[in-house]
Formats: C-alpha cells, structure tokens, sequence
C-alpha cells in the first residue's frame, strides 16, 4: 500500500474544535480490519519565556462497542456541570481584571532590600 493510501484510510472523517489556548481535534480512523473507531485530541499551546513556545498532546482512543456508555457518561456530566453552574464562564482567570492570588501572596511575602547599617 503506498502512503497516500494509507494517509487517505486514516483520516475518514475529522473536526476541530479551537478554544483559547487549547485545540481538540476529533477524528474518525480506521483499523486495520477496517472497522472504525474515534480519537479525541487536546493539544495545548506554552509559550516560553523567549517567545518561543511548544504543544502538549492527550489523546484519546473512543472504540465503537464504547460509544453508547461514553456518550450517555458525557452527556450526564455536561448536564449536571450546567444545571449546577449554568453556562456563563465563571473562573476568575477568564476576566480582564483578574489578578493571581498567588503572585499577590509572593509579592507581599518577598524579601525588601535592607541596609544592615540599619541594624
């Protein structure tokens, strides 16, 4: 078989989804009995301090005979996510304004600088 055969049989079906930072690509591909199943991949984008950046990749393989109980899993869980928390984005990092409780604790805890001629 040459690779564009090959290439051409992997890649039956497929969707992204681009969200922020994060990317997931939904792809429909095959076995090699030819049966088909489905691969769910995040990929998240780091940017280094220098400007230049890397990917980090999960993958997940969804097999046919999975479907009805990963389906009926997700739409249970997406359900009780939204009637507990409705859909508006809540997190305090999805704001302008936002301000990490984190870096506020270091910066109020750093060390000042201080003449020991002082002492």
């Amino acid at each position: 078989m040459r690779e564009n055969e090959l290439l051409e049989k992997e890649e039956i079906f497929s969707k992204v989804l681009r969200a922020g930072r994060r990317t997931y690509f939904f792809d429909v591909r095959s076995t090699k009995a030819d049966d088909y199943y489905i691969t769910i991949t995040e990929s998240k984008k780091f940017t280094e301090e220098d400007g230049s950046f890397h990917f980090k990749k999960h993958k997940i393989y969804l097999y046919k005979e999975d479907f009805t109980s990963f389906k009926e899993i997700l739409n249970e869980m997406t359900d009780f996510v939204l009637d507990q928390k409705g859909e508006e984005v809540i997190s305090e990092r999805h704001q302008k304004d936002f301000k990490n409780e984190y870096a506020a604790v270091e910066n109020k805890n750093s060390f000042t600088d201080i003449s020991f001629d002082d002492i």
